[in-house]
């Protein structure tokens, strides 16, 4: 099983996600907010797919993205949100 967590990207928006053998079960999207923000909007995981992790491996990419870029990170999404708050290592980016 070849697992990939990636990103995706426009001038607007994008999406972390992650691949299983060359299929997409998980996406987290996002949008930009001014130059120096990005909102987290949505999160999904594929049925079946549940309890793997898949959620929280999009957020420390997104971590990654927000420390690489100096930028900081808005999670609206429910899901985003309760990782940022059971996680005080992350909260650098909000």
């Amino acid at each position: 099983m070849e697992e990939l967590i990636g990103l995706e990207l426009n001038d607007k928006n994008g999406f972390f996600y992650v691949s299983v053998d060359g299929k997409q079960e998980a996406k987290m999207t996002f949008v930009f907010a001014g130059n120096d923000k990005i909102i987290i909007d949505h999160t999904e995981v594929n049925p079946g797919n549940y309890g793997k992790g898949f959620g929280k491996k999009m957020i420390i990419k997104a971590v990654e993205f927000a420390r690489e870029k100096n930028i900081t990170i808005i999670p609206l999404c429910p899901f985003a949100k309760s990782v940022f708050d059971k996680n005080p290592e992350y909260r650098d980016v909000l």
